[in-house]
């Protein structure tokens, strides 16, 4: 796509399926069936040790037997410490082929849970039409986790609420990948971007140390180089620079996103949205997947 031509449409419309898709996408991660891969007691695979090391399995298997290295650049904001407690072991329990296999059987339990009542309506065939249409023949230059989703195969048709997950995680992996390539270009590393997300409001240092992997060290290292650079104040807030830079990064990330938008129009977005909004509302009323992050339970990522 020509980036030059993105409208002020076509972006606020990438910030729009952004904030649509993620709820949708999210059941795979919170859903209660996932924990399954963790279950240590089944005769038919060998349990990850714990919801972290599922994540990583699962979520990097469309990039195939990756090494730490290549799985820490991919998801950009994780501690390279923390990636590699879990790659490579995790290809240990299964192929990547596999991992998915294992994730699509709970994620399809978890949708035909959640959305019981809507199973076999229009509303999400249709959904799922739409979805589908918005990433198809997406360029995927520079997009690592999108592009391998592209490599995957497509749920059956006869499954739409498969599709819609399947395309859900499409479009969120293209907006991550946007959003990293967006960083990187404002020379801002995965450290320092949760710096960024703190002085916004978003998480607050305790709770993103933790799931994220950074010591104190570097989340002090990272303070201190934003601090230079003018863009955050010595008590972590916002400068004006500062929060002229994060929107610049934000507004780039929209526009490196923008091709679903462009792909649906703006009559079919609308129509999207109404769609998703009416399913999004659904699965946050199951009450699993958190409607902020981070989680305000961390316990939903490691129960006892």
């Amino acid at each position: 796509m020509n980036f030059s031509s993105v409208t002020e449409a076509e972006r606020v419309g990438a910030r729009r399926i952004a904030r649509l898709v993620e709820p949708i996408h999210s059941v795979g991660y919170y859903g209660r069936e996932i924990h399954e891969l963790t279950d240590r007691e089944r005769s038919d695979w060998r349990g990850y040790r714990g919801w972290w090391q599922a994540y990583f399995a699962y979520r990097a298997a469309p990039l195939g037997e990756a090494p730490a290295p290549a799985v820490t650049a991919a998801f950009y904001n994780f501690a390279p410490r923390m990636v590699e407690k879990a790659v490579p072991e995790v290809w240990s329990f299964g192929s990547p082929a596999d991992t998915i296999t294992r994730r699509d059987e709970v994620v399809d339990r978890a949708l035909r849970r959640t959305f019981a009542s809507e199973l076999g309506g229009s509303a999400i065939a249709e959904a799922a039409e739409l979805a589908r249409r918005a990433v198809a023949d997406a360029d995927v230059a520079g997009r690592v986790l999108f592009g391998a989703h592209m490599g995957l195969d497509w749920p059956s048709d006869d499954e739409p609420h498969r599709v819609l997950w399947h395309a859900c995680t499409m479009l969120r992996e293209l907006r991550g990948d946007s959003h990293a390539i967006a960083l990187a270009a404002a020379e801002v590393d995965g450290c320092q971007s949760h710096l960024l997300m703190t002085a916004r409001g978003t998480g607050n240092r305790a709770t993103i140390q933790k799931i994220r992997g950074w010591n104190d060290e570097e989340w002090d290292h990272a303070a201190r180089s934003l601090a230079e650079r003018g863009w955050l104040t010595a008590d972590g807030l916002f400068t004006d620079e500062g929060q002229r830079a994060r929107i610049g990064i934000e507004r780039h990330t929209d526009r490196l996103s923008a091709q679903a938008a462009q792909r649906l129009g703006e009559a079919d977005l609308d129509r999207f949205e109404e769609l998703l909004g009416s399913l999004v509302a659904t699965v946050l009323a199951v009450g699993e997947v958190p409607g902020t992050w981070p989680p305000p339970d961390l316990k939903v990522l490691d129960p006892a």
